[in-house]
């Protein structure tokens, strides 16, 4: 690695090329969510670019930036990258973060804490049914670092309001360490 001091330079967000192949999604829920952060945090998270300002990861940064109307954003430039390292850390900088999970006891706290100061709390990107949730001791167990023991294979339908609402019940099961298909009825 050559880049053992990256410098911040504040580009013009239309100058910054989105990778056409970038395999993650943002959905316009989603982005407003970005959007909500950066109004109230600020553009905390620098975009990494390549050598000719494409985008390497910050995809869902910049269009929420573009939605506030930001003309420029921080950009850490990864010029030393190989073609190849570039495609491989857009797949990882997203899949990585996906990896991690949650201390269920601590984010209630923090919640709880955050709520009882008036804090927005939709401004950390839960919708309202995972707060509610997360509040329900009766769906907590598993959250408190039970693991599930269970010989043979068994199988539940969990019945969604929308793909919204399945993604999440997913995420949530795989987090628990659940082996878990999606499909669609």
């Amino acid at each position: 690695m050559s880049n053992t001091n990256p410098t911040i330079e504040m580009l013009p967000t239309a100058g910054l090329v989105p990778y056409a192949r970038n395999s993650r999604t943002h959905s316009p829920e989603q982005v407003a969510q970005i959007a909500g952060s950066i109004r109230e945090f600020g553009f905390t998270n620098p975009v990494l670019i390549d050598a000719e300002n494409g985008i390497i990861a910050g995809h869902g940064r910049i269009m929420a930036a573009q939605k506030l109307g930001l003309e420029k954003v921080p950009c850490i430039r990864l010029g030393y990258l190989t073609d190849a390292q570039k495609r491989a850390y857009i797949i990882a900088d997203n899949k990585l973060a996906l990896n991690a999970g949650w201390d269920f006891e601590m984010l209630k706290v923090e919640v709880m804490e955050l709520q009882a100061e008036d804090f927005n709390v939709s401004l950390l990107g839960f919708d309202d049914a995972e707060i509610a949730n997360l509040f329900n001791d009766q769906t907590n167990d598993h959250d408190k670092g039970k693991d599930i023991s269970i010989e043979g294979q068994w199988e539940c339908i969990a019945e969604c309001t929308d793909e919204k609402q399945q993604q999440i019940v997913y995420n949530l099961l795989i987090e628990r360490g659940i082996k878990c298909r999606l499909s669609t009825l």
